[in-house]
């Protein structure tokens, strides 16, 4: 089974230039906490509702700061045509739940989470990818 097969398209992106407060009402309005960054149609980040509370509230900014500036802009990724046994086994090791599903053209074509190959896949492998995202430390950790 290939990740174009159980991810989620139509994508709802934001821009660098747009405000987290933009960003966070995009994120309520779509029950969503991750937002990939786009400039046309090129990936250049991520949001989540994480980068939010920690690089904006935390530091005391507040919504009029720009995505640009508190996105995370080393984005993983995957491609549409890999299996998902790959995929999620690579979710695990670098301990994410969601990633940008990306054309071979490197075009965002969707996104897959966890949640996605626990329900269209195997639960079995989801769950083990979840028990390794959920170990403590590794590189989305903020004690480092």
């Amino acid at each position: 089974m290939r990740i174009q097969e159980i991810m989620t398209p139509n994508v709802r992106m934001v821009r660098p230039e747009q405000t987290v407060a933009e960003a966070a009402k995009v994120m309520a309005e779509e029950d969503l906490g991750f937002l990939p960054v786009s400039n046309d149609e090129k990936l250049v980040g991520i949001i989540t509702d994480r980068d939010i509370t920690v690089r904006v509230i935390a530091e005391g900014r507040d919504g009029r700061a720009l995505i640009g500036d508190v996105m995370s802009d080393h984005v993983k990724y995957c491609y549409a045509d890999q299996s998902v046994d790959e995929v999620i086994a690579n979710m695990g090791d670098i301990q994410v739940r969601r990633l940008p599903v990306v054309s071979r053209e490197k075009r965002l074509v969707g996104v897959v989470s966890l949640a996605d190959a626990a329900l269209k896949h195997t639960p079995e492998a989801a769950g083990e990818a979840l028990n390794d995202v959920v170990e403590p430390g590794g590189q989305h950790s903020q004690t480092k």
